[in-house]
């Protein structure tokens, strides 16, 4: 048993087109298996946290969870490299942190982002909005396990349509990880 066994059990139960904090109804896509994550992993340079690999193989491969739902599996690795490569909008001064995965549209431009370099799978929110780089990178959960279960539990930001930006801290890292990729 892992410390996400408990979380990834309500998932399962929860990804259905009609969970109640899902915005929309969509289809759910097919698991991918574990040759994928592999594949994944190689190409990004770096392990995805357990729960994020266990929900692709176990649950589906994206379109499940808040708002937009995760990407699928190829998509988000296809975004974190074009982002690595590119910056935001092919904009220099919008460099893409290392490590930190693209894994669900939340609408308006705003990316939740999970942090593969933390232990637990720190969870972002990208919020260009503000038009200022630092002023777009926050804490939305300590870890993967903490976003899923405010989702399940209808207690996230994502579950209100108040102003969200002022309770969230922000991310100070993001400078210092957005060295430019090699390419």
């Amino acid at each position: 048993m892992n410390d996400y066994t408990e979380s990834l059990s309500r998932i399962v139960a929860a990804a259905t087109p009609a969970h109640p904090w899902t915005a929309r109804p969509r289809r759910i896509p097919p698991p991918v298996g574990p040759a994928d994550i592999d594949a994944a992993e190689s190409t990004l340079g770096f392990r995805l946290p357990p729960l994020l690999a266990a929900l692709h193989t176990t649950v589906a491969d994206g379109g499940f969870g808040p708002d937009y739902g995760l990407f699928p599996l190829r998509r988000a690795v296809a975004r974190y490299d074009a982002l690595r490569r590119t910056g935001l909008a092919e904009d220099a001064a919008w460099p893409w942190p290392e490590g930190v995965l693209p894994m669900a549209d939340l609408g308006c431009a705003m990316l939740a982002c999970v942090d593969c370099r933390t232990r637990d799978g720190t969870v972002l929110l990208f919020e260009p909005n503000p038009g200022d780089v630092d002023q777009a990178w926050y804490v939305l959960a300590p870890s993967l396990t903490a976003w899923f279960t405010a989702w399940l539990d209808g207690t996230g930001w994502f579950a209100d349509d108040e102003e969200f930006a002022g309770d969230l801290a922000p991310w100070p890292d993001h400078r210092a990880r957005s060295a430019p990729a090699r390419t």
